[in-house]
């Protein structure tokens, strides 16, 4: 990509491996896959977006699933957004998986059930697969930027 392109990028940290959509003009030009942990890896790809691309907003998705990737998204994309002034939003990740559970510890998986999103023990389930839309205008895209978490932090 070049520098001249005004883009969008969806960070979805809590897909395994991370996914990472390009965006211009709201349609999805590029995807890209990156094994390893948030912590490892995140900052470097960032780097390496904002080198490399004029970001108009990045996007995350801001839960329900792991605490831990969902927090260090944030923190680095809200620390680009007050030192570089890149806008963040968000996205929930049932808008990137058509609201199938989301594993959350052992058998117990994240179920949205009408706007209600509960933990519900799930026997034999394999996690669906996470992707990313065609095109933004397919998903609820936030405003509000902060992890959304639906348990209580330990």
């Amino acid at each position: 990509m070049h520098k001249d392109l005004i883009i969008e990028v969806i960070i979805n940290s809590l897909a395994k491996p991370m996914q990472i959509g390009f965006y211009k003009r709201g349609k999805l030009v590029k995807q890209e896959e990156y094994d390893g942990l948030t912590s490892d890896i995140l900052l470097d790809i960032v780097k390496d977006i904002v080198d490399k691309d004029s970001i108009k907003r990045f996007i995350y998705t801001n839960g329900p699933g792991s605490h831990m990737a969902t927090k260090i998204t944030y923190v680095i994309l809200k620390s680009l957004n007050i030192i570089k002034g890149i806008d963040i939003a968000s996205v929930s990740a049932f808008e990137l998986n058509d609201n199938k559970p989301i594993k959350a510890l052992g058998k117990l998986y994240f179920v949205k059930e009408k706007e209600t999103i509960i933990t519900k023990r799930l026997e034999d389930y394999k996690q669906s697969s996470f992707c990313m839309p065609d095109s933004l205008d397919n998903i609820d895209i936030l405003e509000k930027s902060e992890p959304d978490y639906h348990i209580t932090a330990v």
